[in-house]
């Protein structure tokens, strides 16, 4: 199998050809079809934080199309197309595999195959196009689960979206869904915030130095920056944040005593069994759109250069295709 592997940080990753090792007991062969690119792995690429465990492989969200299962699985079968997701569901959480000195998660997808464990796997209807199926296995189960599960938004109720990457466009879309209002998107890239507006943004502010905004029912940091962060708990009553921190923030507690309330989200209290079927019902609905937050795709053989635009805030959702 081809993978992109992250052999040392702050270095493009390197595709090498690995060989698939035998099932373990709960184990899933995935042929991959298309993986997304999230925040979390650009921060390992750029080295964030210290990573013990290099060589590795990548990748926490993609879809594809069952190949082989190991002992005890139960799920899934040979055919299924399923996504593949971090977030633990139903099945047995098994061992992370190996390839040879390279190590793994419970879920990798920067590869053409992939062993993942069978509780980060959910089999989808044959008619879901694998492209659109790989956005639910992180940005648009965190995205709608911040809104449902975390913010409990109700109609009516405002919300300011800090961030308007693949997690705040979903927010923004959850928060369309449930008729909140207003609806106020903040991102320093004009294109990311024309895009959330067709995802239901009422407002956009282009917004490059941190300033004061007050008077929010709900605010949603997506991006983990300190002074964003610090803003978001200064704009509202019900203070989500979603984006993972780089640093401490500073704020003045006492509002928490008046009833500010923080909630640090975990993929948006997700249940993966339940949620991915939900959302695709409503994306075959015509209620939920996920084609249209795919701006880029590239081939796993170019994955450096979809870093990069990542990186650089050009895209909405960006897709590798094996």
């Amino acid at each position: 199998m081809r993978a992109a592997v992250l052999v040392e940080q702050n270095k493009p990753l390197e595709i090498i050809d690995l060989e698939i090792p035998e099932l373990g007991v709960g184990q899933v062969l995935v042929k991959v079809a298309y993986s997304g690119i999230c925040g979390k792995q650009i921060d390992e690429i750029m080295g964030k934080r210290p990573d013990p465990f290099l060589p590795h492989l990548l990748g926490h969200e993609g879809s594809g199309i069952v190949e082989s299962i190991g002992a005890g699985v139960k799920k899934v079968k040979p055919g299924d197309h399923v996504v593949l997701h971090w977030m633990k569901g139903s099945g047995i959480d098994s061992d992370p595999p190996r390839f040879g000195k390279i190590s793994a998660g419970w879920i990798t997808t920067f590869s053409d195959y992939t062993i993942a464990s069978e509780n980060r796997v959910t089999k989808i209807a044959d008619d879901i196009p694998l492209d659109v199926a790989s956005l639910l296995g992180c940005a648009v189960t965190t995205g709608m689960g911040i809104v449902f599960n975390n913010a409990d938004l109700k109609p009516g109720q405002s919300i300011i979206v800090f961030g308007c990457g693949g997690v705040g466009l979903n927010v923004i879309q959850g928060a369309s869904l449930v008729n909140a209002s207003p609806i106020v998107a903040v991102d320093i890239h004009a294109n990311k915030l024309r895009l959330a507006e067709t995802f239901g943004a009422h407002q956009t502010i282009q917004m490059i130095e941190p300033h004061k905004i007050e008077g929010f029912d709900v605010a949603v940091d997506t991006t983990g920056i300190k002074s964003v962060r610090e803003m978001a708990y200064n704009s509202a009553k019900k203070v989500i944040f979603a984006g993972v921190p780089s640093e401490n923030i500073e704020i003045d507690s006492y509002p928490i005593h008046a009833g500010r309330q923080i909630i640090g989200s975990h993929g948006g209290a997700t249940n993966p069994d339940i949620d991915i079927p939900r959302y695709l019902k409503l994306y075959k609905s015509g209620k939920l759109k996920l084609t249209e937050q795919i701006t880029h795709r590239f081939p796993l053989e170019k994955i450096n250069e979809a870093i990069e635009v990542v990186k650089k805030g050009e895209a909405g959702r960006c897709l590798i295709w094996m």
